[in-house]
């Protein structure tokens, strides 16, 4: 226990680099706090103390504003930067070395039983205000764009934008035009539809009132 808390503390001082020293870390660092929290949440809940482990983790979301369910299994050296908002689900697999950034969702659709919330690989980055939303697989060393909506499964060594997203970079080569700045606005494009069938409609009214 003693060295996973190092482990965690020694990861937070090689990607932030904000952090000064151990002491600030553990005191102030909301990811941290999260972080070690949950890790003694899952000790419980793997030995069927379930209330307890509920407990710890909520009392954790409230102190921290995240919410990592205490039965997400998450390997070494998790960062999570900054934190508020991120939410965690039961059934999330995290890999080791991954880090996730300010209002991230691992979530599930509502659709599914069982497994239902994602599996991120070994070193992935998930940008801030991203949902990765189903019980699929994030492939290892990819990287979700911030505000991206992750529906389908991603494959290694990737990278994903947009809404819903999809893969504009693998192994290293751009595979889409889309990127991150560019990425089509959901609302507009069903704005412009909406208008669109307006116009068709108000032109057919005024066919129909000119036979009359």
């Amino acid at each position: 226990m003693f060295e996973r808390l190092k482990e965690d503390l020694r990861c937070v001082k090689e990607r932030d680099p904000a952090a000064r020293n151990n002491l600030e870390i553990m005191l102030l660092y909301p990811g941290f706090k999260a972080i070690r929290m949950y890790r003694k949440a899952h000790f419980f809940q793997n030995h069927k103390c379930y209330l307890l482990a509920r407990a710890i983790s909520q009392r954790a979301a409230r102190k921290t504003g995240i919410e990592i369910h205490p039965g997400a299994e998450i390997g070494r050296r998790f960062f999570i930067d900054h934190g508020t908002g991120v939410v965690i689900g039961e059934t999330t697999v995290i890999g080791d070395d991954c880090i996730l950034y300010q209002g991230v969702t691992l979530g599930g659709t509502g659709k599914d039983h069982g497994k239902r919330h994602p599996t991120l690989g070994n070193n992935v980055l998930v940008g801030a205000g991203a949902k990765i939303l189903g019980p699929f697989r994030v492939g290892d060393n990819s990287n979700v764009a911030a505000g991206a909506v992750v529906l389908s499964e991603i494959p290694d060594n990737s990278t994903a934008v947009g809404v819903p997203a999809r893969v504009v970079r693998k192994n290293g080569k751009r595979v889409d035009r889309l990127d991150q700045v560019h990425t089509p606005d959901p609302l507009s494009q069903e704005i412009c539809m909406l208008r669109t069938r307006i116009e068709i409609l108000e032109k057919q009214l005024k066919e129909q009132e000119e036979r009359k």
